[in-house]
């Protein structure tokens, strides 16, 4: 001071005066600090996105289909994907179409099926043959191709109602039957093939090889009955495609095919069965199913993949996250009280949890399942995930608690008289919110892979009116990769993947973004 010269000392001004300034940001809470901490983890923000595209799938995606996961079809099984935006725009992709490789005789039951319906059974008719010209390669449609299957006996009225229904919307649902004279003459097991319309040049072969004309067409070989004549028959319907309302006139006589013939039981008949499908869902089911279009493809049963797989999802989520809540909320009181108190109270606690831990899940299952065996499978898997599953979430509550138990905030709160209640979930508690949470994140995809793998190997039934599981779907597609179906595995595996990577980087993100020791790391 006195080095200071005279002349800068100066009498100071009210307005010179300086004082604290207001702060121009508002305060920012734990948890808006959080999200911004989550919100600069590129890895968790894009598995949180794919977390709620997959809740979305499964919340959403069974109000878009009129399957069910209680609805098969074993004709329908194996069926390839198909999207009608990738089948009309000609793509070899998502068409419902598989690439097949034959010989010639299988190339030509294909051929004869697709000459008789008019449908596109080999694609665009284009084909490849191998050197030799024993191998025939194209794409085939297994929703067409499956053809007319066996012979179905029906009864009188539903002959009726499917010729009026015939009548009405140009659909041909019945084609001529072949004789049974001429069936006689086949195998036992070719005689009631309704595929088998066509002359044959054997009829003693086991595999039956059609006759084809001079243009390379096959020779049909349809029942047909002179006009007036006395048969057991009833009275044949004109095909909508082949011939016209007044028969056919075949050296100068007139004649009809017969579509059905009189069998003990009703009406035997051919019926193409995609066109049978169609009409026995929109006029006699009318389950809101319009026509076979399985966007994900079928497993072996012909169950819906795509039903599947949505309603399986949606009952996981929901299931997890049940499982999920129960365990937090017993773990963390049960956690927080042996932690806080410590003492006798947290060495009996201890040893509870560790006894009743050490007992292993599978043998809590099977006794549940013994005693339970009439209830639902559901309740059996929740009771025995829940009746272990909150002692993780415990012992990570208690180790938080002992962590914090000791801080100055801590001491000084107890200090100023507030209640241990008060201590532990409003001083505790938040502190070690950021690895609770973070356990509960990943709580959830361990529940749905474990309730996954206990369905997939048979331990757990789900297949329930309109449940079923994710690893029911990838054990029927275990089966499938040797029958060359590997999409009916993909798609549940494919789910079950983007769901445990996405939660595992979800879960690290909340764990970094309610760390405490990094608030105020995101300015």
């Amino acid at each position: 001071m006195n080095n200071i010269p005279a002349e800068k000392f100066q009498f100071a001004k009210r307005n010179d005066l300086q004082h604290d300034k207001k702060f121009d940001t508002k305060p920012v809470s734990y948890f808006q600090g959080a999200f911004r901490r989550f919100s600069k983890n590129k890895g968790a923000v894009v598995g949180g996105i794919v977390i709620m595209f997959l809740i979305l799938f499964a919340i959403i995606a069974p109000f878009f289909t009129p399957f069910k996961p209680i609805y098969y079809d074993m004709v329908y099984a194996y069926v390839t994907p198909k999207s009608n935006l990738f089948a009309e725009s000609g793509l070899d992709f998502w068409d419902g179409y598989k690439k097949k490789d034959t010989n010639y005789l299988g190339y030509l039951k294909d051929l004869a099926l697709a000459q008789e319906t008019g449908r596109d059974i080999i694609k665009n008719g284009e084909f490849t043959v191998s050197e030799d010209g024993s191998n025939y390669v194209y794409r085939y449609d297994t929703y067409f191709g499956v053809g007319f299957g066996k012979y179905k006996i029906i009864s009188q009225e539903e002959f009726d109602a499917i010729q009026k229904y015939q009548n009405e919307t140009g659909r041909q649902v019945l084609y001529p039957t072949v004789s049974f004279s001429d069936r006689k003459l086949f195998l036992e097991k070719n005689k009631y093939d309704a595929n088998i319309y066509y002359e044959v040049q054997n009829p003693k072969e086991s595999t039956l090889r059609p006759k084809v004309d001079a243009n390379g067409d096959i020779i049909p070989n349809y029942w047909k009955y002179e006009a007036g004549s006395n048969n057991s028959l009833i009275p044949a319907y004109n095909s909508l495609r082949i011939e016209g309302e007044d028969g056919f006139t075949e050296n100068g006589k007139q004649y009809y095919y017969a579509y059905g013939r009189k069998v003990d039981g009703g009406i035997e008949v051919r019926a193409e069965y995609y066109e049978y499908y169609i009409y026995q869902h929109t006029q006699v089911k009318k389950d809101g199913i319009e026509e076979p279009l399985f966007l994900f493809g079928t497993t072996e049963t012909g169950k819906d993949i795509f039903a599947c797989l949505a309603y399986g999802a949606r009952f996981s989520f929901v299931f997890a996250t049940v499982v999920a809540a129960a365990n937090f909320i017993v773990g963390v009181i049960w956690g927080s009280i042996s932690g806080y108190f410590g003492g006798k109270i947290d060495l009996f606690m201890e040893r509870f949890s560790e006894i009743l831990g050490s007992v292993p899940t599978m043998i809590v299952i099977t006794l549940l399942k013994y005693h339970m065996g009439s209830s639902s499978q559901a309740l059996v898997l929740f009771i025995a995930f829940f009746a272990t599953g909150w002692i993780g979430m415990a012992g990570r509550t208690r180790m938080q608690f002992y962590r914090f138990k000791n801080q100055e905030y801590v001491l000084a709160a107890r200090t100023l008289g507030a209640r241990d209640t008060r201590i532990m979930f409003k001083h505790i508690f938040p502190n070690g919110l950021g690895t609770i949470v973070t356990s509960v994140a990943l709580v959830i995809p361990s529940m749905i892979y474990s309730e996954t793998s206990l369905s997939y190997l048979g331990i757990i039934n789900l297949e329930a009116g309109n449940t079923t599981s994710v690893g029911t779907l990838i054990a029927a597609g275990q089966k499938s990769i040797m029958a060359g179906a590997g999409f009916v595995a993909l798609f549940p595996c494919l789910f079950l993947v983007l769901l445990m990577l996405s939660f595992n980087l979800f879960g690290n993100g909340l764990r970094d973004a309610f760390n405490p020791s990094l608030r105020g790391s995101e300015d």
